[in-house]
């Protein structure tokens, strides 16, 4: 039980600098976002796993969609969901969606050491969105996150609200958002600890090159806080970190940065850079791969098929996949 009872300050600290739980939220389900990054406020296209990046990414141009997702996470984790969403009206769209997080097989064990078998930390989410079109321009929507956390004899249930705008003009190609994430908090706590969501404000920007295929897409996150910084660990006291901080690291450790080529609407290859996921795995291997990421989508009849890989360390990788239907597509 020894194994069991550290495990909840752990998942607790992990990621964002100790300062929330669930940042399991943060992880996106579309491979096309994940790819250019880690992930997009601003990406336009008709695909529905795009939601949780920002639910004005949802729109009536999403005819009956299904889409299954899953991704090896760094480890033995492993993440599925499936998502639904139709029109609503001529100017509106909603979804629903599931996403299951398996965070591989911990040992349990006593104080002594004495092995008493093994569980898996199990995530849940239950979610819903709506959107609807202001202007020809202009489109907001919401998203609202039922989450159950089982870590053995630990359960915690919280709810989430994501709130978000985008701009896009279709003749210059041009996109603009702003996302507030993780608004909400714990209806039910592990033990007698409050803890908190991954609140979060993020800006996003995508626009493309003048007439060639090419696009640029930049998402700015963590906006609640200027200091983001990165943990580097001490060689000789292996229990000690202290935490780099300095303007490049602060400015850069906030953008997700991306590169698509896309010479028509059935095919994409994207490249992305994260300097905050590179400089966090500087003392854990990391090697010339870290902080890039890079993806592909091939649009095939009414099936759409995105990949995406990021390799953060030597001895560790992530691999997302996407596969996708429109029902009304498929069915005429």
């Amino acid at each position: 039980m020894v194994a069991v009872a550290m495990l909840v300050p752990i998942f607790r600290a992990s990621g964002q600098n100790g300062t929330s739980a669930y940042t399991f939220l943060d992880h996106p389900t579309s491979a096309h976002a994940f790819a250019l990054g880690g992930g997009s406020a601003a990406l336009i296209d008709d695909d529905v796993t795009l939601i949780d990046q920002n639910p004005a990414l949802l729109g009536p141009e999403i005819d009956r969609q299904v889409a299954l997702g899953y991704m090896h996470w760094l480890g033995s984790s492993n993440f599925a969901s499936a998502r639904y969403g139709m029109p609503a009206g001529e100017r509106g769209a909603w979804a629903i969606g599931f996403r299951y997080l398996n965070h591989g097989t911990i040992t349990q064990t006593d104080a002594n050491g004495t092995i008493g078998g093994s569980f898996s930390p199990q995530d849940i989410v239950i979610e819903g969105a709506y959107s609807h079109d202001i202007t020809d321009r202009l489109r907001g929507g919401i998203m609202l996150n039922a989450i159950y956390s089982n870590y053995e004899q630990y359960t915690a249930f919280a709810l989430g609200v994501d709130l978000g705008i985008n701009y896009y003009n279709e003749e210059n190609d041009c996109s603009f958002s702003a996302v507030i994430k993780n608004l909400g908090g714990q209806l039910k706590r592990f033990d007698k600890r409050y803890d908190r969501l991954p609140f979060d404000i993020r800006l996003g920007y995508m626009q493309s090159l003048g007439s060639s295929p090419f696009s640029i897409n930049i998402t700015a996150h963590s906006l609640t806080k200027w200091r983001i910084g990165s943990y580097k660990h001490d060689k000789e006291k292996e229990d000690d970190m202290e935490v780099k901080s300095n303007f490049f690291g602060n400015l850069f450790g906030h953008l997700n940065l991306g590169l698509q080529y896309q010479p028509s609407d059935k095919f994409y290859i994207a490249l992305g850079y994260n300097y905050k996921t590179k400089a966090e795995m500087s003392t854990y291997q990391r090697n010339f791969l870290s902080g890039f990421s890079v993806g592909m989508g091939l649009k095939v009849k009414a099936f759409r098929f995105n990949v995406a890989y990021a390799m953060p360390h030597k001895s560790g990788s992530s691999l997302m996949l996407n596969v996708s239907t429109s029902l009304g597509e498929l069915l005429n």
